[in-house]
């Protein structure tokens, strides 16, 4: 056909029946034999399919010869450029609106994941990580059509585009993963990815929205909350993988060898993080430690931002986040400033020179604790006469505030008016002193001498 298709000039299509066979030819040559088979899967006779086949073939015929034509090809020629062109500045502008996105959108999907939360419960990345990944999609498969569709346009083209896409398609539904018995394509583990992301990035959703939309209207607090989102996400992970590979086809029970090897594996490479695992749940049932609580951990304080299954966020004050494995928080001590009440107490030592009346002193300390808003008015806030000095009478102020974290502040607010009201009433802070007395007389070298 393609020898015809390059004369310039139409074969003669003809249908003849030999011994009840149905034959199409081209200028008196057989070129297809239509038996009963090919026409009783469109409910037709032989001779019925084979005039059909005919008007497709003359079709297809007249399609070829035109395509080849000079003004045919100067026309295709000029629709490739401009397709070309097209594609690489929709591809250049749609780099520039992902560049804008700041951000891979593998790095947005690892951050969609980690849970982060607006105020209406829809995480911060949701909108960026479809839109990342769609762009980056849609640039790439935008020059794939674009190949394709102009390897069409070409007769010389056509059946590189036609074998191609036959290789393509072959290779994504060969079965050539064996998996419990069964013989999986590459079409089929994609399938299986992409349910495994959507199951994940829904029970993110999910649990997001309980939280935000249902578990803090009944007034539950943050670290209940966060224990039940946690526990429900779990959950609709695990029961959403059964239904997802029962959906799948595969036979859960042939997996009973990876589970007992991946419980090998627990017992002796990743013991750790089963027991991070392990004290994480732990942590959510008995929540010695909840989100939004203060706590000093080893040598930094902060407050605790997110509980996760095999670590937890702990933000300092210096807004630095420092990840902690579950496990160091229930096999070391952990102050926690939050935990059953916020309530705490700060201590402000002060000295005064002995010159100093101590009950004023005492009524200036008074006033500068009245006068922070941080301060709690109940319990009074008090001072204490710790007694005599070397060089001052030593006195401390003791109060009560409802926000441990802020404690560096209030205190340095507390130092700031302190030492305005004492100097405002002449009252001395003295340094320290020491007394050196020298001895006078002669030297022992001296009376020798003499």
């Amino acid at each position: 056909m393609q020898a015809w298709a390059e004369q310039g000039r139409l074969p003669t299509i003809a249908i003849k029946e030999v011994r009840g066979a149905t034959t199409i030819t081209l200028d008196s040559r057989d070129l297809i034999t239509v038996t009963k088979s090919d026409a009783i899967r469109d409910l037709r006779t032989p001779k019925e399919q084979a005039d059909a086949w005919s008007t497709t073939i003359q079709a297809a015929l007249e399609e070829a010869q035109t395509r080849r034509k000079p003004a045919e090809l100067r026309r295709s020629i000029a629709v490739a450029i401009a397709i070309v062109v097209i594609t690489g500045l929709g591809f250049w502008r749609l780099g520039r609106l992902q560049t804008t996105l700041s951000q891979h959108p593998i790095n947005q999907l690892q951050q969609l994941l980690r849970g982060r939360v607006k105020r209406d419960g829809i995480p911060i990345q949701i909108r960026q990580v479809g839109l990342a990944i769609g762009l980056w999609i849609l640039r790439y498969s935008w020059w794939i059509a674009a190949i394709f569709y102009i390897s069409q346009l070409f007769p010389a083209t056509q059946n590189f585009g036609y074998n191609l896409t036959q290789i393509i398609i072959t290779s994504f539904s060969a079965r050539i993963f064996p998996l419990g018995g069964e013989q999986y394509s590459l079409i089929d583990l994609l399938i299986l990815l992409a349910g495994f992301l959507i199951l994940v990035i829904g029970s993110t959703v999910v649990t997001n929205l309980l939280r935000t939309r249902i578990l803090q209207f009944a007034g539950i607090g943050s670290g209940s909350q966060q224990a039940i989102a946690t526990l429900t996400r779990y959950t609709l992970i695990a029961l959403g993988t059964m239904v997802i590979l029962q959906l799948w086809g595969l036979d859960l029970s042939s997996l009973a060898l990876l589970a007992s090897a991946l419980g090998v594996g627990i017992g002796f490479g990743l013991q750790n993080i089963a027991r991070d695992f392990g004290s994480g749940l732990i942590l959510l049932f008995e929540r010695p430690i909840q989100v939004g609580d203060f706590i000093e951990v080893g040598d930094f304080r902060g407050t605790v931002d997110r509980i996760g299954a095999r670590s937890t966020m702990v933000k300092t004050l210096d807004q630095v986040a420092v990840i902690v494995p579950n496990s160091y928080f229930l096999e070391n001590q952990v102050v926690n400033w939050s935990h059953d009440s916020p309530l705490s107490r700060i201590s402000i030592p002060v000295g005064v020179s002995y010159d100093a009346d101590p009950e004023l002193v005492q009524t200036l300390l008074l006033q500068a604790g009245n006068n922070h808003k941080g301060v709690r008015s109940i319990p009074h806030p008090q001072v204490l006469f710790q007694g005599f000095g070397d060089s001052s009478l030593n006195f401390e102020l003791l109060v009560w505030i409802i926000e441990p974290n802020r404690q560096p502040i209030i205190r340095s607010d507390l130092n700031f008016g302190i030492l305005t009201l004492l100097r405002q009433h002449d009252i001395e802070i003295p340094y320290p002193q020491r007394d050196l007395h020298i001895r006078t007389g002669q030297s022992s070298l001296e009376q020798n001498t003499d």
